[in-house]
This record gives structure tokens, C-alpha cells and sequence, in this order.
């Protein structure tokens, strides 16, 4: 990160120290007080969904996204604050994921549970298994617990074993609970019903990244090393520098959208991978591409008003969701770290400040976005299979452990 010297540039100093005391406080008096107060089940595991008005829902199903999430998170925030209540929580999620979700007779993880714990949809969703492993990794690099570790690595086979395509490269997105062809792969009701997608290869590559921190073996190395590529050769629009989303099994691309909020999380994200692998001229290459995108994505910010939400056909969505102002914020903040150019360090904090005014919720947690009228949503979920610790935690996590480190 480029940080000011020698007393060079003492404005620049105070904006970055001024950023991070923020993002510290938000951490530990906002967010993360909301999921241990209100989220834990006294009869194990987590509820599985709050209201945008605050309703607990108790009988609402529990996905493995959100548990992934959750053991991502406070396995994040323990080894950046040592907190040891924070540790506790995270172990709750382990024991989750490796009790309740993972499929011990086929493998993989089940997408979503009932309250009760019993399998209400046990279908091979690999965004839902990446993240799997995310957690699972970094709860490892939290505490040392090789069963976690153990598991990590059995997700990552089964991902590779059953969804990477030999022939045409890159990762199909769903299969049945044993591993078998599914008529709808999406996601969510929103995306299209395609083999193959950016968001899942984003959150795969997420992953693998963090996985390798942990465990250097040759065959994730070779595998990263691919998913970079197929970033950098297949999936960036090298006219426009946004990411194309949805692609058939030969990757032909469908649909005309622009995700501003993942054009900007995955500028930073490929910067990531590629130093975790120290390939120097790998990290070049992707610099170069992840400023493209990073300017790409700034068609959808607005000073004072955060990030859009995404532009379909040339309508632009001014939603500002949660998550896409969070990645806004890291990864404006990575350009900085990248350029030493002020203009996004300006751009951070001006997107930090719109999340202070309009998205923090006083009672804890963010809404889920602030509507393009202006008006807050209270309609969707504070807390639920898509509203987790994640985004905006990982947020705080990520920018103020760069400026300590850098301090």
C-alpha cells in the first residue's frame, strides 16, 4: 500500500488513519455484536433468517451459504482481533458445516436445511461448497484444527472430481445430491439457467485462494493458476473491461448485464489470488486487467451516493446493496494500494461515508440496500440464506489490516 512518508503528505495519512479507526468500530460495534446477540439458537446452530423489520424468523430454513459465511467471518475477525468470543462463534459454524450440512455419504455440502437440522434441499451447489471451503479454511489459519483443514480439502476434491469440465474448462454450477445432471442450475431466480457463470468461478477462485495459503498443493496451485486465466482470457469483456456473467458449456456468453458490485470485488479478489500463488509477471498481467476492471465498474458510482446495483440492456439499476457498497469500498481502497493515486482513496471514503449515513442500521447490521427513490428497504432480510456477516465484515477486516500492516 502506498502510504505517505517523511512527513510528506500528512493529509493523506489522516484519511487513511481516519478510514480505518471507522472500519474498526463498525466491525466489532455494528456488525458482528448483531449475529452473536440475535442469530445463535440455544438448541444449536443458527436461526436461519431475520426480517428487514427485525423479526426473528425461527422456523425459517438454514443455508450453507450463510453458516460458510458466518465461520468465514468470525474465523476472520478472531485472528484479526484476537478476540476469543469471536472464536466461540465461529466454532459453532464448524460444527455446522461438518455435523448438519456435509453430506457424508456422497460428499459436497446440502444447500439448505430445516430448523430441525433434517435435509430440505440437498442438491450440489459449487458457490455453496466454495464458500464451504472458505470458512473452513480460515477457520484453520485461526486456530490450526486439522479437521477443518481435512474438510477444506475433501470440498475441494469433490469440486474438482465432479464440476470441473476437462474438455472445455471452468466449473458447472449445480448437480443433484449424488452428483447428477439438474435441469435448473441457477443460483437464484434472478440469473439465467446456464452451465456456467461468473459468479460461481468468482467464488470458487475466492476459495482456492485462501486455501492455498494453508495447503500448497500442486494440483489447487494448477488449478488457481487456471481460474486466473480464465478471468483474465474468457470472462473479462475486453471491450468494455466489465465481466461477462453467464456462459452455455463452450462459453458462449448469454445476456447484456453489467454487475457493478462484482466487476469491483473481483478487481481485488484476482489481485489476491495472484500474490497468494508469487508469480511476479502473473501479478503484472493481473494488475494491468484489474484496474481495467476497476475503472470499468466507477460507470455505475456516483459521489454521495454510492455504487448501483447492476445496468441490464442499457437500464441502470440505482439500488445500493449492502454488499455491493462494502466490495466498493475494499476495492476502491485496493486501487489505492495499487496506484497510490487519491482519487481512490477519495473514492473509499466517500463510499464509506454513504455507508455510515444511509446503510447502518442503529439497532445492528446494514439494510439491505437504500432504493433508488432514496428510500430504505425494509423489505428484504437483515439476516437470511442471502444477508450474511461477509461482505461488509470482510470490508473491515481487509482494509484496516492492510493500513496496520502498512503502518
Amino acid at each position: 500500500m502506498h502510504c505517505a512518508g517523511n512527513g510528506a503528505d500528512t493529509r493523506m495519512n489522516n484519511k487513511v488513519s481516519t478510514l480505518k479507526t471507522g472500519l474498526t468500530d463498525i466491525l466489532t460495534q455494528n456488525i458482528l455484536p448483531f449475529w452473536t446477540g440475535r442469530m445463535a439458537d440455544p438448541a444449536g446452530g443458527f436461526y436461519g433468517r431475520i426480517s428487514g423489520d427485525g423479526t426473528l424468523m425461527p422456523g425459517a430454513p438454514r443455508g450453507a451459504v450463510l453458516n460458510a459465511r458466518i465461520l468465514w467471518s468470525f474465523s476472520a475477525a478472531y485472528r484479526a482481533t484476537g478476540r476469543q468470543e469471536y472464536l466461540d462463534f465461529a466454532s459453532k459454524a464448524l460444527k455446522e458445516i461438518s455435523d448438519r450440512f456435509h453430506d457424508k455419504e456422497y460428499g459436497g455440502l446440502y444447500w439448505c436445511l430445516n430448523a430441525d437440522g433434517t435435509v430440505l434441499d440437498g442438491k450440489k451447489q459449487i458457490y455453496a461448497i466454495g464458500f464451504g471451503i472458505y470458512g473452513l479454511s480460515e477457520y484453520y489459519r485461526a486456530c490450526g484444527d486439522p479437521a477443518a483443514l481435512d474438510l477444506a480439502v475433501r470440498l475441494f476434491q469433490d469440486i474438482e472430481k465432479h464440476s470441473f469440465d476437462r474438455e472445455r474448462n471452468g466449473y458447472a454450477e449445480a448437480f443433484t445430491r449424488e452428483w447428477g445432471e439438474i435441469a435448473d442450475m441457477r443460483l437464484s431466480e434472478k440469473d439465467e439457467n446456464e452451465r456456467k457463470t461468473m459468479n460461481t468461478h468468482l467464488h470458487v477462485l475466492e476459495p482456492y485462494s485462501n486455501l492455498y495459503r494453508v495447503w500448497k498443493s500442486p494440483e489447487l496451485e494448477k488449478q488457481l493458476r487456471n481460474l486466473i486465466r480464465i478471468f483474465l482470457d474468457i470472462i473479462m469483456d475486453k471491450e468494455t473491461g466489465h465481466l461477462r456473467l453467464f456462459f452455455d458449456d463452450c462459453w458462449n456468453c448469454s445476456g447484456g448485464k453489467v454487475s457493478y458490485g462484482h466487476d469491483i470485488e473481483a478487481s481485488w479478489l484476482l489481485r489476491e489470488a495472484a500474490a497468494v500463488l508469487g508469480d511476479k509477471e502473473l501479478e503484472a498481467e493481473v494488475d494491468r486487467t484489474a484496474r481495467r476492471i476497476a475503472e470499468a465498474s466507477l460507470e455505475g458510482f456516483r459521489p454521495g451516493e454510492g455504487m448501483a446495483y447492476e445496468t441490464v440492456d442499457g437500464c441502470t439499476d440505482r439500488d445500493r446493496h449492502w454488499w455491493v457498497q462494502a466490495e466498493t469500498v475494499t476495492g476502491f481502497f485496493d486501487m489505492y494500494g495499487l496506484t497510490g493515486e487519491e482519487e481512490w482513496l477519495d473514492r473509499a471514503l466517500d463510499c464509506l461515508d454513504f455507508i455510515r449515513r444511509r446503510l447502518i442500521r442503529p439497532e445492528g447490521e446494514w439494510y439491505w440496500s437504500i432504493r433508488a427513490d432514496g428510500s430504505v428497504n425494509m423489505d428484504d432480510d437483515l439476516a437470511g440464506l442471502w444477508k450474511c456477516p461477509y461482505h461488509n465484515s470482510r470490508m473491515c477486516i481487509e482494509v484496516a489490516g492492510r493500513i496496520q500492516a502498512a503502518e
